[in-house]
């Protein structure tokens, strides 16, 4: 069985209350309960959500000795930070995959959010699949 941590950074506790129209209405958690169900015999999910970018390195460095993957929706980090970047890429070096996720389709959005900053530290990237996304990278690690 594979132990996964799924890490959200900013903004996405506000997931099912938001800007609906980009991010539906469904909060993580109660999206969390319904991943768990469906792979709970082949995967272990545990989840982490901050709105602060050292507490997401902190979990990203912590993952690398607990889990075999991580799934990552850094959120505006995702544009915006090379620390984030080289943690991903630093945990990467120690044998932690992580797969970006993105609930909407960011090369469809507003031009600044068509550069990941971390998408070349990450081993593949889902997007644009609303919270299917999260599903997606699920099986890109069984």
């Amino acid at each position: 069985m594979k132990k996964l941590l799924i890490i959200n950074g900013p903004n996405l506790n506000l997931l099912g209350v938001r800007e609906k129209e980009v991010y539906g209405t469904q909060s993580f958690e109660d999206y969390l309960v319904e991943l768990k169900a469906e792979f709970g015999d082949r995967a272990e999910l545990d989840y982490f959500q901050s709105n602060h970018e050292g507490a997401l390195i902190d979990a990203l460095h912590d993952a690398r000795n607990r889990y075999d993957g991580v799934i990552l929706n850094a959120g505006g980090y995702t544009h915006t930070s090379v620390a984030l970047a080289d943690a991903i890429g630093a945990v990467a070096a120690c044998g932690l995959k992580t797969v970006e996720v993105h609930i909407s389709n960011i090369a469809a959005r507003e031009s600044f959010r068509h550069v990941s900053m971390i998408a070349p530290r990450c081993a593949g990237s889902v997007a644009g699949f609303g919270m299917q996304s999260y599903r997606l990278a699920v099986y890109s690690f069984l």
